[in-house]
């Protein structure tokens, strides 16, 4: 499958909001976008299943997911680096921004699902999604960028200039439930 270029794409958000500095850094043989329409099928979910267990919703959800991302602006921003040969995924992440009404109606950046495909790891792709999406979230006014992650990742993340701070309280919800939401 031949590379896809932005231009061709319909894209969650402009592309011109991922920071050029984090382009340069790529490899040639890499790119990096926004998520597009399109990449339910340039492997997205089995680039998340390194994180854990995906379920394939098929295609017309994923898509229906998509609209109901692209459906509030300003909000979510899913990025991918996609490999040039192949047209595939390689790494995911996004951030999207909680609006507050403390702070000054201030902005925090919200970290989640930062995956790279057990084949790419350890070529800074990792790396390059956390500046592209924090940078994203700056440009975007938050005062601060969050991310939850295991004990095992906080050394990555504090390469990425992250400090540890505070504590993460969870409670999932009933697994006899449905887990979608019911439109």
């Amino acid at each position: 499958m031949p590379f896809t270029s932005d231009a061709e794409l319909d894209l969650l958000f402009p592309s011109d909001q991922i920071p050029a500095f984090v382009r340069k850094q790529l490899p040639a043989e890499l790119h990096i976008r926004p998520l597009a329409s399109t990449d339910y099928r340039r492997g997205h979910l089995s680039v998340l299943s390194v994180l854990t267990v995906v379920t394939d919703p098929g295609e017309d959800a994923w898509r229906a997911q998509f609209e109901a991302l692209r459906a509030a602006p300003r909000t979510y921003y899913g990025i991918v680096i996609v490999d040039k040969a192949s047209d595939r995924i390689v790494a995911v992440g996004t951030v999207f921004i909680e609006r507050k009404f403390l702070r000054g109606l201030g902005s925090v950046g919200h970290i989640e699902d930062i995956a790279v495909d057990k084949s790419q790891q350890g070529k800074k792709l990792g790396l390059r999604i956390i500046q592209a999406l924090t940078g994203i979230s700056e440009n975007s006014g938050c005062y601060k960028t969050i991310l939850n992650c295991s004990d095992s990742n906080i050394p990555f993340y504090e390469k990425c200039g992250f400090q540890k701070k505070e504590n993460e309280m969870a409670k999932y919800a009933p697994t006899d439930r449905p887990q979608t939401p019911r439109l």
